[in-house]
């Protein structure tokens, strides 16, 4: 018989600190991504034309270019949140886990920037 309880045995091994944070996060990400994701779908099956012009144009709008950057930010943090979640819970070395939660947020830090550039871009005209 051991004395030791089971609430010294959680005890190293961590809290859960962030966790209610983290799960609110993914939560108000995925309900954000429900009107902004039918936006996207709508406005896109409604215009005439696809070709560059129209599409360039579509972009342009000041009310079209600041929902594409505020869809392309929402799902780049959703996913971050999704894959921080799977590697925590499936990575078991903790070198291997701290290096590919670092490669993670580089990766989806690029795409964000990289995304919200190429809205900016077409938005603003600029060659």
């Amino acid at each position: 018989m051991s004395l030791i309880t089971p609430l010294n045995r959680v005890l190293g091994l961590g809290t859960a600190a962030g966790a209610t944070q983290h799960w609110w996060a993914q939560r108000l990400t995925a309900v954000a991504l429900v009107p902004l994701g039918l936006w996207f779908a709508v406005s896109l099956a409604t215009l005439d034309e696809y070709s560059h012009a129209a599409m360039t144009a579509w972009i342009g709008s000041p009310i079209t270019g600041a929902l594409l950057v505020a869809t392309t930010l929402s799902i780049v943090y959703h996913s971050w949140l999704g894959v921080q979640v799977v590697v925590e819970d499936y990575v078991h070395s903790t070198g291997l886990k701290v290096s590919v939660l670092v490669l993670s947020t580089f990766a989806h830090t690029l795409g964000a920037i990289a995304g919200v550039f190429a809205i900016l871009k077409v938005a603003l005209g600029t060659p």
